[in-house]
């Protein structure tokens, strides 16, 4: 067998279908765009949904590509199994309506036995084919495989629901009975089976049905191929390794890690796992950071705070006692180099964002070891030998506690963890997350009507916003017709001047005319055809027939506020870079007549000061005067130019350049000013958070940026009318008067308040209850919330009053505060405060919870505050 590098399989693999005339298409960035089903790109065809389903037609109907993408649904998994992953790259080739299975399976077999290419033994290779698919086991026969290396198997049928399906082979690879983890006789050990002997490498999915809404199928318009390789996997077999991670893929961060933590990979199992962990985990967070994700607590921010944190977990494990994860990093972007050069482009950048959650998680940490030790400690106390499951999934879920981490400190202990009830927590937590989840398809339904419509059709919006055109094709309640004469129509005409949406940018508004200038219908959206031409979404006003012609008009006033705020968005986005720094890209924008909305990758919110300067950045360049220019040019001359391209954006051959003087320059296919005078003003009118790590801009420019001016300037004007200040200058000076004045107010408040709640002290303090060996006071008094409730708790706790506190007062907006308290011999004799609150809470409407000496909590119902006081006694006799 040939021995292969990693980086030497994945361009083989490419290169061979680029022979067979595939265009191939680079890694898409993690993160989707546009695609509310997927929280990460989790395959190759992910990232073709929209050729499967005919919404639109590649270029070249054949693409290959290596894809990185994430899978997490078994990440407990990863590290003790051969082949689980949480990063991984799928090779795939691919037909839009091309070849279909003759072509496919005789391709890859030519990929994986011809010398020329992978060369491995034909005798070694098995096939599955589904039981209702005779012509792939032929087509299998006739590229020469043996009809006993091919089972047919009922699982061999790929569906994910409404959209395109159909059929699969899956192409194994005996790696031998010494390889094996079953015996020779076992029931799983064939091709297919659950075994270790044969690898599956590959999955050729021949998509030839349309699953239809109401569960049945019917054969697809165009037939499409999908394929998948793990480059893991395969490379397993070229580098003769027993599991993926002893690959040049892994063992690299292996190695690190073994540096980092004393420790040696392949001594210790329990350590191994470990050392798989953090291999993998640096991989996928290294890329996922890179491609514009951060830590947070919700969606695929929460993803990469849980893969760190298990990281770290598993380096403690190691030994590794301090931040480790982010010096994989360069080890990482210099195994991917060949593939992933941005990796170690932006390695300062990811380093930065691990390091600091490393920090941020060995904080947590400390805080997550108090809260297990205090749950031990009090099911210790209740007499218990089990640890409760939901405290359990607390740790995992809030603190990064494994669950097996748990255990282990339960079992020093003597004591077990309730799996069952962690479990359940567990399975609550992933019905959220998919009740959260869009309820968009996964991939639409093929409409062969529009895929097969080839109308040839010209954009001329760039050089004039009205022209005459030929009505080619009229679409009514997804029918083809040659008239219509009134409701809502598709046309295509073979020339037009309107903008079809895309890139953010929204589509033009206008009239139709007929050749006597009589409006036909109006314009209300334009979007792109299947086959890229722009199709009109019109409401019809008049008759019109297929092959006429009429005169088409944008509505100029709407399309020039657009262009304005356009050109604005390339400003803002260079601005952006200038002030937070290279690792500030665009993450989504939308270009309206009346506004514009930026999203960006960022660390954190951005300050008031940077807001500022990058407002003045904009500004500055707005008055500079600075001649716009659209270069057409090919896509490599394009990058040398050093234009900012969009990852997620899929670019031909020949591509727009959009440059500002010499500060900005973009790859954009939209509508932009000659000058940048001409947008005239830009102001910031706000700047928010949209998810974990993405900000948003929105800002108005032009006739709409002086409307917000001097709207603002009336407010001031009127503020300071109310102020009685003659200068809106003086505003400020007054507002820190006022400011002064009501902060010394508010001390002298807090300290009448202070002083009466002593008063009332005196008095409460005098009624002591004896009840059941043990005192008591409970009492309503009159202060100004919990604040100073815990004041007298404190006199309470320093005066050895009694055993038991409780106290309640009502606040300014009619809502109760109670706080009790215990002494160390209350608590000694089984009382605690937080049951005690959790017994008479209810009384007020609300709930808490606390310490075994102090406890408080919250209600709506003044009127239940004596019996709350009651209850206190009740609860005491028991």
């Amino acid at each position: 067998m040939k021995q292969l590098t990693s980086a030497q399989v994945r361009q083989m693999y490419l290169d061979f279908f680029k022979e067979k005339e595939h265009d191939i298409l680079e890694s898409a960035p993690l993160i989707p765009q546009d695609d509310p089903t997927l929280l990460w790109i989790n395959s190759g065809v992910a990232t073709m949904k929209q050729y499967f389903d005919g919404s639109v037609v590649p270029k070249n109907r054949r693409i290959t590509s290596s894809q990185k993408s994430i899978r997490t649904n078994d990440i407990e998994n990863v590290g003790r199994t051969a082949r689980h992953h949480t990063l991984f790259e799928m090779l795939g080739n691919f037909s839009v309506g091309d070849y279909f299975k003759k072509e496919a399976i005789a391709w890859a077999w030519e990929l994986l036995t011809s010398p020329k290419w992978y060369a491995l033994d034909p005798e070694k290779l098995y096939m599955t084919v589904y039981p209702k698919d005779p012509d792939a086991k032929k087509y299998w026969l006739e590229v020469g495989v043996k009809e006993d290396h091919i089972y047919e198997l009922e699982d061999n049928f790929w569906d994910i629901g409404e959209g395109p399906s159909g059929p699969d082979s899956e192409i194994f690879y005996d790696r031998g009975q010494a390889m094996n983890d079953v015996a020779e006789d076992d029931p799983e050990n064939f091709p297919g089976g659950e075994n270790e002997r044969y690898l599956e490498i590959w999955n050729i999915v021949f998509s030839e049905f349309n699953h239809k809404p109401d569960g049945t199928y019917e054969p697809l318009p165009h037939k499409n191929i999908d394929t998948g390789m793990g480059l893991e996997r395969v490379v397993s077999l070229f580098q003769n390794a027993p599991t993926n991670f002893e690959t040049d893929l892994f063992m690299p961060m292996i190695q690190a890690t073994e540096e980092l933590s004393g420790q040696k990979y392949g001594e210790k199992p329990e350590l191994d796992i470990s050392f798989k962990v953090i291999a993998d985990h640096a991989r996928a967070v290294t890329f996922a950071i890179g491609d514009g994700a951060i830590p947070s607590n919700e969606g695929r921010g929460y993803v990469i705070r849980r893969l760190i944190r298990r990281a770290v977990m598993h380096g403690q494990k190691l030994g590794i006692d301090q931040a480790f994860l982010y010096k994989l990093v360069p080890v990482v972007g210099k195994v991917m180099q060949s593939a992933y050069p941005e990796v170690m482009e932006n390695a300062e950048y990811i380093e930065k964002v691990i390091h600091m959650e490393e920090d941020r998680f060995n904080d947590t940490l400390k805080d997550g070891l108090e809260l297990l030790n205090n749950l031990i400690a009090e099911t210790k106390e209740a007499g218990l030998t089990e640890l409760p499951g939901k405290p359990a999934f607390k740790l995992y879920d809030t603190y990064g506690f494994p669950f097996e981490l748990t255990e282990e400190y339960a079992e020093d202990e003597g004591m077990t963890v309730d799996k069952a009830g962690f479990d359940m927590e567990m399975q609550k937590q992933k019905d959220r997350a998919r009740a959260a989840r869009s309820d968009a398809k996964s991939m639409g339904v093929q409409n062969g009507l529009l895929t097969d419509i080839t109308t040839e059709s010209e954009y001329v919006g760039y050089a004039e916003l009205t022209c005459d055109g030929i009505l080619k094709d009229i679409i009514v309640d997804n029918e083809l017709v040659d008239h219509v004469a009134t409701g809502m129509a598709q046309v295509i005409f073979d020339k037009t001047p309107f903008y079809a949406e895309m890139g953010g940018q929204v589509a033009d508004k206008g009239l139709i005319k007929d050749q006597d200038g009589d409006v036909v219908a109006a314009v209300e959206d334009v979007q792109h055809a299947p086959n890229g031409q722009n199709m009109h979404t019109i409401k019809v006003l008049k008759p019109m027939t297929q092959g006429q012609t009429y005169h088409l008009v944008v509505d100029q006033k709407f399309h020039d506020k657009v262009r304005k705020n356009h050109t604005a968005t390339h400003l803002l986005d260079q601005a952006l870079h200038d002030v937070l720094g290279e690792h500030s890209h665009q993450a989504g924008s939308l270009v309206e007549p009346t506004y514009l909305r930026f999203d960006f990758t960022n660390l954190g919110s951005v300050t008031k000061e940077q807001l500022a300067e990058i407002e003045r950045i904009v500004n500055e360049k707005i008055w500079a005067n600075m001649p716009v220019e659209t270069i057409v040019t090919d896509l490599e001359t394009a990058k040398e130019m050093g234009a900012i391209a969009l990852f997620a954006d899929k670019y031909g051959d020949t591509v727009r350049v959009v440059k500002a003087g010499d500060y900005s320059m973009e790859f954009c296919g939209g509508n932009h000013v000659d000058n940048t005078n001409e947008i005239g003003l830009f102001k910031i009118v706000s700047e928010s958070g949209v998810g974990a790590g993405v900000r948003r801009i929105e800002a108005v420019t032009s006739q709409e940026a002086y409307n917000f001016l001097e709207e603002r300037n009336q407010l001031l004007k009127d503020t300071a009318s109310e102020l009685k200040v003659v200068q809106i200058k003086e505003v400020p000076r007054k507002v820190e008067q006022l400011q002064a004045q009501i902060k010394e107010l508010e001390q002298q408040k807090q300290a009448l308040e202070d002083k009466f709640a002593s008063q009332q002290a005196n008095d409460v303090f005098k009624n002591v209850q004896e009840i059941a060996g043990m005192t008591l006071i409970a009492a309503q008094v009159k202060v100004s919330g919990m604040s100073q409730l815990r004041q007298l708790a404190d006199q309470w706790k320093t005066k050895e009053l009694s055993d038991v506190l409780v106290l309640a007062t009502v606040t300014d907006d009619d809502k109760v505060n109670l706080i009790t308290a215990v002494s160390p011999a209350g608590i000694k004799a089984g009382l605690k405060a937080g049951d005690l609150i959790k017994a008479i809470a209810p009384h007020v409407g609300g709930g808490g919870g606390g310490r075994p000496d102090l406890a408080q909590a919250g209600g709506k119902n003044p009127a239940g505050i004596q019996e709350a006081l009651q209850a206190a006694a009740t609860w005491m006799e028991k």
